[in-house]
């Protein structure tokens, strides 16, 4: 695990003028509506004034942030563009030439840097499927030949082949790759170490998924956009870059059934989703970070779950009305206790440390992160277990407690319990939003592992477990 770097200042809610009670109010409101989290962050007037992660997850570990990695492939676009070496009006077939495919369309062929950062290309729905299936050596062409519905430039479809095809422009006129870009111009300067990212089979970064940060390095992105791009007095962003990627610039629609999230509703920048309050990047199964200038706040949230918009009113509802209403030490003193005993439950039950039990996985199950087949050995080992998953894979586990192990590359943190004449453990692939939920019934011999949030990458889990993380692009 990497060693933990404090990148902003930190200050008790009291004295920056914000309400313990309001961040207190805000975990409530969460717990209530069963979005499980694994960590928050409120920066308020540039100070981190409250910080927790549910354990297992913890303060220096990365997490695997989805699409929130598009925001920072917008402000690498921005760096670009800002070096003169890209511009908005630039198109794809110009900087890319030797992607473009035989026979491409006249819409293919005048689409710009700014329909890809504002997501209206014109295909009605996410080309990233098609796309691959059309050309699964070349996602840049394969975009290219998707067809269009609706002309460039009119309508919002979230597309993540668009921050895909991005990646590769920037690159292209800059000769960096992404990360590298990225850590030289931005993580760098800001004292990040420990970006890590998931790639194609390519070896490229996606670019419209894959970043793995922590908490902090998200709350310090924010609080970087909220600053106009200053961090200390050092420009690492131009102001108007910030400014233009932040604001505006396409109606997001509603389903066709006519619902929607109401901050889903507000419009979309340059790979940012405009609020109700402010903007925000916005990642899969509850990765945030909320950018709130008119009350110089910024939260950072990562988790597992599907409940964006919840956490969102929460923040609206809760957190907001506590701003520029200072609470008593004391409170603030609660607030940092009950912030300290946040936790995941570790599965209940027996540790019998004399008991082992062999099995095999039935896949039939959905979400099974295994292959049917594969046999599972329970060994007792120092109160805890050893899990043997066929030749390819050992995974320890605590009882009452998270054991970590790294088997394949990236660590994966276990507890376990028996209940009765079942054994049960959580395998969390730590870095993740994900875990696998192992269940052998020692008398029938069988066992299913199953995840809790289907990963969108691959469901299997050795895939995970090594890093750098490299698949096809089936993010949806």
């Amino acid at each position: 695990m990497p060693s933990q770097r404090t990148l902003l200042p930190r200050s008790t809610p009291a004295a920056s003028g914000m309400s313990s009670r309001a961040v207190a109010a805000l975990l409530d409101r969460l717990e209530a509506r069963s979005a499980e989290c694994h960590s928050v962050m409120v920066v308020h007037h540039g100070h981190v004034v409250a910080e927790g992660w549910w354990a297992p997850y913890s303060a220096g570990r990365p997490h695997l942030l989805y699409s929130l990695t598009k925001s920072f492939t917008s402000i690498a676009v921005g760096l670009a563009i800002a070096d003169g070496l890209l511009s908005p009006d630039d198109r794809v077939v110009d900087v890319l030439p030797g992607h473009v495919p035989a026979g491409i369309s006249e819409q293919a062929r005048r689409l710009t840097v700014h329909h890809l950062l504002s997501m209206t290309a014109g295909h009605r729905t996410d080309s990233l499927a098609q796309a691959w299936e059309l050309e699964p050596g070349d996602l840049v062409k394969g975009f290219l030949r998707v067809p269009f519905t609706e002309a460039e430039g009119t309508r919002h479809t979230y597309d993540n082949t668009t921050t895909f095809v991005l990646a590769r422009m920037v690159e292209r006129v800059t000769g960096r790759g992404l990360p590298e870009l990225l850590d030289e111009r931005l993580f760098g300067p800001m004292g990040v170490d420990h970006a890590e990212w998931d790639r194609v089979v390519s070896g490229a970064a996606f670019g419209f998924h894959g970043l793995h940060l922590t908490t902090e390095a998200v709350a310090a992105f924010g609080e970087l956009l909220l600053r106009g791009g200053l961090w200390g007095d050092r420009r690492l962003v131009p102001r108007e870059w910030v400014e233009l990627a932040t604001g505006r610039h396409v109606d997001t629609l509603p389903f066709e059934d006519g619902s929607g999230d109401a901050d889903y509703l507000c419009g979309y920048g340059y790979q940012f989703w405009m609020s109700r309050h402010g903007y925000h990047g916005d990642g899969s199964f509850g990765q945030q970070c909320v950018v709130v200038p008119s009350h110089d706040l910024v939260v950072a949230v990562t988790g597992a779950h599907t409940q964006a918009q919840a956490v969102l009113d929460a923040i609206w509802e809760c957190l907001l009305p506590g701003t520029g209403h200072a609470g008593s030490a004391g409170d603030d003193e609660i607030l940092a206790d009950r912030l300290r005993r946040l936790s995941l439950a570790p599965v209940p039950g027996a540790a019998a440390p004399e008991r082992s039990a062999e099995a095999r996985i039935d896949a039939s199950t959905e979400g099974s992160a295994l292959p049917g087949g594969t046999t599972v050995i329970v060994d007792p080992v120092d109160g805890g277990w050893l899990l043997r998953f066929g030749s390819f894979l050992d995974v320890e586990a605590g009882h009452g407690e998270w054991r970590e192990s790294s088997p394949l590359g990236r660590p994966v943190v276990a507890t376990g319990a028996w209940q009765g004449d079942t054994f049960v453990a959580d395998l969390y692939v730590i870095t993740t939003p994900h875990r696998v939920r192992l269940v052998v019934d020692a008398g029938a011999g069988t066992a299913v592992a199953t995840w809790n949030i289907v990963p969108l990458t691959s469901p299997d889990l050795v895939t995970h477990l090594r890093s750098p993380l490299m698949t096809r692009p089936d993010v949806a």
